[in-house]
């Protein structure tokens, strides 16, 4: 049996970030969220967000890849969203997201951000977040 620990922090916004997620709507997507990861067997440390976007710190277990799980939880949680009707229109997630893996030594700082997301966001956008991704992990932009 293998043994495997891949953490991974995943940022994706909804499609042209448009500020669906109100509070209590964000809520009831992470719960789903998160119940939806365990009977995947998808282990979800935190997850957090904002109006138009989520963050999540997952690990990956020996069969699954990274795109694998965003698609089960971006593809699921959507269908979810639109069955629910909990929005006035159909709800999608943009394409893109961003993913990188996060050392044992930084879990209790990438935890404390994606938990801190609400106060975060009263000083920078997501579009701004999203640049300092970017750069700080040295992604080619293709916007």
């Amino acid at each position: 049996m293998p043994y495997v620990k891949v953490m991974i922090h995943a940022v994706w916004g909804t499609k042209n970030r448009y500020p669906f997620l109100t509070k209590e709507i964000r809520q009831l997507l992470i719960d789903h969220i998160q119940q939806n990861a365990k009977s995947k067997e998808i282990y979800i440390d935190c997850i957090n967000g904002y109006t138009d976007h989520l963050h999540c710190l997952f690990g990956l277990n020996a069969d699954m890849s990274i795109s694998k799980a965003m698609q089960l939880i971006k593809g699921e949680s959507a269908f979810w969203i639109n069955k629910q009707q909990l929005t006035d229109s159909k709800f999608e997630w943009a394409d893109e997201y961003f993913a990188a893996s996060v050392s044992e030594s930084n879990l209790p700082k990438v935890r404390a951000y994606i938990n801190g997301q609400e106060a975060h966001h009263q000083k920078v956008t997501f579009a701004q977040e999203y640049e300092r991704f970017m750069k700080e992990y040295a992604f080619e932009s293709h916007g």
